[in-house]
């Protein structure tokens, strides 16, 4: 949602020209202005600043600002002179308040891991950076299982390493869990490999806290399972990108890490087989499918080009599709022969054609390294046009034919995602990033999806990217509604003396 918003308070959007990196971000070119309204840093700001921070918190280093300035892929570039390092929900709060006072813009970031621009700043706003906030509060294991409280700074991989020392699992895992950080996760509403067991974040998250504009703060920590007093307003953060407040901590049920873990990796001849085999696997596998993975012949040839050590699980050919399948118990005897019987049956009935049950967690691993490698290998074959989408199952693999055809032999689409929750991570891989092929995808690509009644973004957001895109997705109705609840949210701050009519400073999003 966040990004739509931007486009009222911080830029102004028109149509029929270049962005100011010189790429085409659209199908209709677009660029950006930015919003006169808001003030630029002054040296009293800094010294204001370090005043809440120290010299340490406060980073003008040209190298550190570059890293800052620049998303993950490379593709959007901020010309921020200043980047705030809080070290907790204080700091954060004196920060939004006097921001909001000057006018100052402020872009949220995490671990800078979006892939639709919205961890950097457009134009010169304040970057205010939450990786120092990385704590963990609390974790009750015994009295209310599996409760983790922690601050949003928290990097995705060591709250996991935590847990599983402690007999639980995260929740939520993804390939960029190294980086990425927990209150980015939350303000995106990051799906990942887990969703299909786990379901999404609104179901995990417990409680936050949060800052708004203003300097607010707002308590919602709670560790209950059951809270029916009025608004739950912790959904509205879940996802909002930033656009309502920064998310400074979580809290977030954790299930308990089962004994028994098992990996296929499997190979179908066509996408019907995909499907059935889906099926097949939600009927017979029942409550220990925990992963159900695709990826199609084009990306495994990317993946054994790009990335070192990467053998093909499944020699000497490439198949057309292929599938990894995830399932969790806690009878290895049980559920082992229970994915042995499935696989052989699949095999049988001929939804498979070839297939391998890793016997070790080495094995298990190199298969779940080729899966979380498709991005890294993406960005060693060139440029990359990158599209996260909702469809109906059945529709999924006809965008990416067509979108071959719409193409043609200009680049290669690639295709790989969540089957299991209806995710399709559609890559359009090119030498250089060209115009001309990017005004094949846009609007093609958002226009199929809006007919099959798809969403533009099943997981990483709006951003920057989709800013303009919303109501492919959502009804004008919709929009409305959401704009007029962000006039109720910011209405209630006590100066917007400022802002323009949609009273927010905080002008991008809180990326994972």
């Amino acid at each position: 949602m966040e990004k739509w918003r931007a486009a009222d308070r911080l830029l102004k959007f028109s149509s029929s020209c270049k962005s100011k990196q010189g790429k085409y971000f659209y199908s209709v070119a677009t660029t950006v202005h930015r919003n006169p309204l808001f003030s630029s840093i002054s040296p009293d700001d800094i010294s204001y600043f370090k005043t809440i921070l120290g010299e340490r918190g406060v980073v003008q280093d040209a190298l550190a600002l570059d890293a800052a300035n620049t998303d993950w892929m490379g593709k959007y570039r901020g010309s921020s002179k200043l980047l705030l390092q809080p070290k907790n929900t204080e700091e954060v709060s004196q920060i939004l308040k006097y921001c909001n006072s000057r006018c100052l813009a402020v872009v949220p970031q995490g671990g800078n891991t979006g892939l639709v621009g919205g961890s950097v700043p457009v134009f010169d706003e304040v970057i205010i950076n939450v990786g120092l906030m990385r704590n963990i509060l609390s974790f009750d294991k015994v009295i209310v299982s599996g409760v983790l409280v922690c601050e949003a700074g928290c990097i995705l991989e060591n709250l996991i390493s935590f847990l599983d020392d402690e007999g639980f699992i995260m929740p939520l895992d993804l390939g960029a869990k190294g980086s990425c950080q927990i209150g980015g996760n939350v303000s995106t509403n990051a799906g990942g490999l887990r969703l299909l067991r786990y379901g999404s974040l609104h179901g995990s998250v417990l409680g936050l806290e949060a800052v708004l504009a203003n300097g607010t703060v707002l308590d919602m920590l709670g560790t209950l399972r059951k809270d029916n007093t009025g608004y739950d307003l912790k959904h509205l953060f879940i996802g909002s990108e930033g656009s309502l407040g920064i998310v400074t901590k979580v809290s977030i049920l954790t299930p308990p890490k089962l004994s028994s873990v098992n990996i296929a990796f499997l190979a179908c001849e066509d996408y019907t087989s995909c499907q059935k085999l889906l099926l097949e696997a939600k009927k017979k596998l029942g409550g220990i499918l925990s992963a159900f993975e695709f990826l199609d012949s084009d990306a495994m040839s990317l993946v054994l080009k790009h990335l070192d050590g990467v053998r093909n699980p499944l020699p000497p050919s490439i198949h057309n599709f292929y599938i990894l399948i995830e399932t969790t118990g806690s009878n290895e005897t049980f559920d082992k022969e229970n994915l042995e019987a499935f696989l052989l049956h699949s095999v049988e009935s001929g939804l498979v054609a070839n297939g391998v049950l890793a016997q070790d967690i080495n094995q298990a691993s190199s298969f779940w390294h080729i899966r979380e490698g498709l991005p890294e290998a993406l960005m060693k074959a060139g440029a990359v046009y990158k599209y996260d989408l909702s469809l109906p199952l059945e529709k999924m693999y006809d965008l990416v034919e067509e979108m071959r055809v719409q193409i043609g032999p200009a680049a290669k689409v690639v295709a790989y995602g969540h089957l299991g929750d209806g995710n399709l991570h559609l890559n359009i891989s090119a030498p250089a990033y060209d115009d001309n092929i990017l005004a094949k995808i846009e609007p093609f690509v958002y226009e199929w999806t809006s007919k099959n009644r798809g969403s533009i973004s099943a997981e990483h957001g709006l951003g920057l990217m989709k800013a303009a895109k919303i109501h492919y997705s959502k009804s004008p109705e919709t929009v409305r509604l959401m704009i007029d609840f962000d006039y109720c949210v910011f209405e209630l701050l006590p100066d917007t003396s400022c802002l323009d009519d949609n009273h927010s400073i905080i002008c991008l999003c809180l990326s994972a």
